[in-house]
């Protein structure tokens, strides 16, 4: 039998990746109700390698649970060159994963050797060719200078994602709430996104602070992010919030709009609205939040 898969929420309408420990039973019974637009069943660091096979064997019951909830089931894998990577891969592959995630990527071959092993096992398994999903995560500065690269390599990249805790290891940087010496990742990360046309999801935020994660995540949005990862449940709604325009920007948005096409019907190549002067750009800008508000609506 053929495993088909359902209609997904689009990649870059994905706000809120929740990691979830695999051997966490409790954070694993709570997490459908979070509220998450993803769910990754986390087999690397929050899984202890002595526990990753029950983990494993949970994914089945786990994806088809949050599937029926309408969200998206993805998983983190070990490193394939790991000594429990292919056993993770083998194992929840099984189940039809939406998307597998694979940390600590600094080169193309990694990313290129599990696009050759998931193709395997979904023709193994019966699931739909070319249907399951990767996300490579970035969590070393060798990764971050290949990212465009690396976004490139494989036809089912849907979205990469950057990492905070091992990549600012990996800097031998101090880290803090205010994120100050992860700026420049996040900068560049979502740069070379952009150019490879890849979804580009957020590093957590991993402190319990309600009003820094607010801060972090609108920070994130200035930057051009459109996706968030976590650790912490209690952060979805705050992101799911943040990530999602308001009655306030919708209707700043079809402000602008209007008074740029009004303005263009004129003859004109900008107008004032609201005290700033609106170009091309800006009126591009305003376009695509009201698309996003559209296309969001349909789904929340």
């Amino acid at each position: 039998m053929t495993i088909t898969t359902p209609h997904r929420r689009p990649p870059e309408l994905r706000r809120s990746w929740l990691f979830v420990g695999g051997v966490d039973e409790a954070a694993l019974d709570a997490a459908g109700s979070a509220g998450a637009d993803v769910l990754i069943l986390e087999l690397e660091d929050f899984t202890p390698p002595a526990a990753r096979p029950v983990a494993r064997a949970r994914a089945g019951e786990l994806f088809a649970a949050w599937r029926a909830a309408g969200i998206i089931a993805a998983v983190r894998v070990n490193p394939l060159e790991s000594d429990d990577g292919m056993a993770d891969l083998d194992a929840v592959m099984t189940a039809g994963p939406d998307a597998v995630l694979l940390p600590k990527v600094a080169e193309t071959a990694q990313v290129a050797r599990l696009d050759v092993e998931v193709g395997r096992l979904e023709a193994v398994h019966g699931i739909e060719s070319g249907s399951t999903e990767l996300v490579p995560n970035i969590e070393l500065a060798r990764g971050l200078i290949q990212t465009h690269d690396v976004c490139t390599v494989s036809p089912r990249i849907t979205a990469a994602l950057v990492a905070s805790e091992d990549m600012a290891a990996d800097l031998g940087a101090e880290r803090g709430p205010d994120g100050l010496e992860l700026q420049y990742v996040r900068q560049r990360f979502i740069v070379e996104c952009a150019a490879a046309g890849t979804p580009a999801i957020d590093c957590p935020f991993t402190w319990s602070d309600t009003e820094g994660v607010e801060a972090d995540t609108r920070y994130a949005r200035r930057l051009g992010y459109k996706a968030k990862s976590l650790v912490d449940p209690a952060h979805v709604p705050i992101i799911n919030d943040v990530l999602t325009p308001n009655t306030d920007e919708i209707a700043h948005a079809q402000r602008v709009t209007t008074a740029f096409e009004d303005a263009q019907m004129a003859g004109h190549g900008r107008v004032e609205v609201d005290g700033s002067q609106v170009e091309l750009p800006i009126y591009m800008n305003a376009k695509r939040l009201l698309k996003r508000a559209e296309a969001l609506a349909a789904w929340v």
